[in-house]
């Protein structure tokens, strides 16, 4: 079986592409148990649809192709601590296994700021591996935004 850090890699192209993409660079995969991979990116800008988050993406994506809408066994990895709703529809899914990377300390469901994915209230919770690839994630959302923010400074109204 291959590796957290192999899928979190994979996850990791996927979070530059959103970047390419003018999107906050977070990426997500969810391998299934039978195998089947499944990549997807942020693209709420692009689609102009607030849950298009990686993760919501790439449930979208597995869900429609085995017509299910429980991914029971699957394993999800995703570059950033997932969010409230993020981590409502990991339970609802029924999602084995979270693999995150970085932290998220503003909006993390998981750990940072609330804990839901281990809130034994729930009636399912993942088994949850958090900082895999930690340091690669942080640096290429802080460069996203570090670069961002120099674009935003260099634009002169005339």
């Amino acid at each position: 079986m291959l590796s957290d850090e192999h899928y979190m890699a994979l996850a990791l192209e996927q979070a530059e592409l959103a970047g390419q993409c003018g999107e906050v660079p977070v990426g997500a995969v969810l391998r299934l148990s039978d195998g089947q991979l499944f990549q997807a990116h942020n693209a709420p800008i692009s689609q102009h649809d607030v849950s298009a988050h990686a993760e919501i993406q790439v449930m979208r994506a597995a869900c429609q192709s085995t017509a299910n809408y429980r991914l029971l066994g699957a394993q999800l990895f995703v570059t950033l601590e997932p969010c409230l709703m993020c981590a409502g529809a990991i339970i609802h899914a029924r999602i084995q296994r979270v693999v995150f990377a970085a932290s998220e300390p503003k909006t993390g469901a998981v750990h940072s700021l609330y804990q839901v994915l281990s809130d034994i209230r729930l009636n399912h919770q993942p088994d949850v591996v958090g900082g895999v690839l930690q340091e690669a994630a942080s640096t290429q959302l802080k460069d996203f935004f570090k670069a961002r923010r120099k674009a935003k400074k260099n634009t002169h109204f005339v």
